[in-house]
């Protein structure tokens, strides 16, 4: 256990300039106490470890001591073999780079541990495309991520509609989304998003932006993700579920909104729960709702309520 913690606190300290014994109590959860004491017993081992005194003082390694420990374990070198996605790293023009990078990391591992990329791939895939698509890789997906691998500036066409604008793009992150990929960049201070598949012209440039140290690429995608999902839903209907469709709702419509308008919802005599739901469209909720049958009626809007009335007379017509 001390061991362990150790080499960890050996790693930390050369992965960074400094590290204060709060920082490192906080990293390792222990006191700093006990940072105080591994810290000596490090020195005491010939690791070049000095503690900087006063309020602004901390621990860090001097002459540049570089570890070389590669005594992984078993779970953590599977899970690094873990991380690659070979289609997607294919796609956009890495695949002979990541390849290489997982020859050396093998050739690192005790004799014990060279199986372990084999071990996690015949147990583990992630497969990102959707069900019911053929995935076609955009034709600019390689210069655009080679343009985000080096922060490099990019000037593109991209088709919004039936025109084409021309921008000039700082490209930060690149977003696999079930089967589409989308490109986050940066264009006149602001941050958007573009899917790949819509940009017909790319050109690299010379420049290479300076990086905002600031982004964060899950926080901005699961934020955006969260936006697009609310935009699209601007049509309001009212419905009266059974406790059987009150359980099933949130599997055939958006689920955020299908939470939001169970926990609003009036419960009334006879046990069923009457509630008011955000849609895309009468078209979408139409479709998604039929899934519910007899378990969801539709109150409001009439249109909408007209339409499951002739769809169920018609289905009666045919079972008849």
């Amino acid at each position: 256990m001390r061991a362990a913690r150790l080499i960890k606190m050996v790693l930390l300290l050369q992965s960074r300039p400094s590290m204060t014994a709060a920082e490192l109590a906080a990293e390792l959860e222990v006191s700093e106490r006990t940072i105080t004491r591994d810290a000596l017993a490090l020195s005491e081992a010939g690791v070049p470890v000095y503690a900087d005194r006063g309020r602004a003082g901390g621990y860090r390694l001097v002459g540049g001591y570089r570890t070389r420990l590669t005594g992984l374990a078993r779970g953590e070198a599977e899970a690094l073999f873990l991380s690659g996605l070979p289609g997607a790293l294919r796609d956009m023009g890495l695949q002979d780079a990541a390849s290489a990078a997982r020859l050396k990391v093998s050739a690192a591992l005790m004799p014990s541990l060279r199986d372990a990329p084999e071990s996690a791939a015949q147990r583990f895939l992630l497969d990102a495309p959707g069900w019911y698509q053929e995935p076609e890789t955009p034709s600019f997906l390689a210069p655009i991520a080679e343009a985000v691998w080096d922060d490099r500036m990019i000037s593109a066409r991209y088709r919004r509609g039936d025109t084409e604008v021309e921008r000039e793009l700082a490209p930060y992150g690149l977003v696999l989304k079930a089967g589409v990929w989308y490109l986050c960049a940066r264009a006149g201070g602001a941050f958007r998003t573009y899917r790949v598949d819509r940009f017909t012209a790319v050109a690299l440039g010379e420049e290479r932006y300076v990086r905002d140290e600031a982004f964060d690429l899950p926080a901005y995608w699961a934020e955006r993700a969260a936006e697009f999902a609310r935009s699209i839903l601007r049509a309001e209907i009212v419905l009266r579920l059974s406790a059987a469709g009150a359980r099933r709702l949130p599997y055939v419509t958006d689920r955020a909104a299908a939470e939001e308008a169970l926990a609003g919802g009036v419960v009334e005599d006879g046990g069923r729960t009457t509630v008011t739901l955000l849609v895309e469209s009468e078209e979408v909720a139409f479709a998604q709702l039929l899934a519910l049958g007899p378990e969801a009626e539709v109150l409001r809007p009439e249109s909408l309520r007209s339409r499951f009335a002739a769809a169920a007379e018609g289905l009666a017509a045919l079972y008849r």
